[in-house]
Formats: structure tokens, C-alpha cells, sequence
């Protein structure tokens, strides 16, 4: 097979733009702590109900720590327990969350929360919520026929 000098300059651009785009990305990944999820952070998910704190989720004042709250969030067959959570303006706020049945999604519209629940994995997330009023939280992963139904409520309200 025989290649003119001008195929041979492309094809060598060509794979050697690739792999200088797969190492920067594998470089930032590994940079930026794009991990996959560590074993460390795990539970068994056919008893999550009676595992703390999953047995009483919800928004729960904490004390002693980093943040003002934790909110802890089950979700399962199109649909997130608690359905409607309520946080005060200013606070910060620690999402801990985990999926009993299938891979969901934890999207927080119009913030940066975003998460991924396994069955298994406990993912949490922290951060200051800074702005009044409700935001509608979806599941942003497939997970069945009433993946479109799967919703719940975020109210930021002035603190008491």
C-alpha cells in the first residue's frame, strides 16, 4: 500500500492530535478528581432503609461541622423520599444521597448540584445555597418508564 507524502502528513497530524487529546484529558481528569466511586463510601442497598442515615431522611440541622445541614435524600422507583425538602437562604448544606433500586440522577435545577446515586454508593455534595425560591429536582439518568415523572421540590426560604 503505498501513501503520497501528503496522506502520510495528515494521518500523523491526525493521530498525533489524538493523542495529545486523550492525555490532556486523562491529565485533567485525574487533576480536577474525576474518580470513579471508592469503596469507602458504600452500603448495602437492599437494607437502606433501616441503615442510618437513610432510615430518617430529610433536612436535618447539624452541628459541629462544615455545614448548617445535611440533607439526606433516598431515591427509588421514580421517585425521591423525602419528595418536598425545605432549606433556609445562606446556609450550607451537605446532600447526602443513594439510590435503592437503579442508577439515578440528583440534578438541582439552576445550581450546581448534580449527582449521581448507585445502588450501593453513597454520593454527598456540598454547598451554600444562595438563592430564594423553589427548584425543581430531577433525575438527569434513565432509569425506566417513569423516569419523566421522577421529581421533587428544593424551597429555599428566608431563615426563621
Amino acid at each position: 500500500m503505498h501513501f503520497h507524502k501528503y496522506e502520510k502528513y495528515w494521518l500523523t497530524f491526525g493521530v498525533g492530535s489524538l493523542i495529545v487529546f486523550l492525555l490532556i484529558t486523562g491529565i485533567m481528569a485525574f487533576h480536577n478528581g474525576s474518580h470513579p466511586p471508592s469503596a469507602k463510601n458504600t452500603i448495602n442497598h437492599e437494607k437502606v432503609e433501616q441503615i442510618a442515615p437513610f432510615d430518617k431522611p430529610g433536612v436535618h440541622k447539624v452541628s459541629g461541622k462544615d455545614w448548617d445541614y445535611e440533607v439526606v435524600v433516598l431515591a427509588s422507583a421514580f421517585f425521591y423520599n423525602p419528595p418536598v425538602l425545605e432549606v433556609p437562604l445562606g446556609a450550607k448544606v451537605k446532600f447526602i444521597a443513594t439510590s435503592k433500586d437503579v442508577v439515578h440522577g440528583f440534578e438541582i435545577a439552576k445550581t450546581n448540584v448534580n449527582m449521581m446515586l448507585e445502588p450501593g454508593y453513597i454520593s454527598e455534595f456540598v454547598t451554600t445555597v444562595n438563592k430564594k425560591g423553589e427548584f425543581l429536582i430531577v433525575c438527569n439518568e434513565y432509569c425506566g418508564v417513569g423516569h419523566a415523572q421522577m421529581h421533587s421540590i428544593l424551597k429555599v426560604v428566608e431563615p426563621k
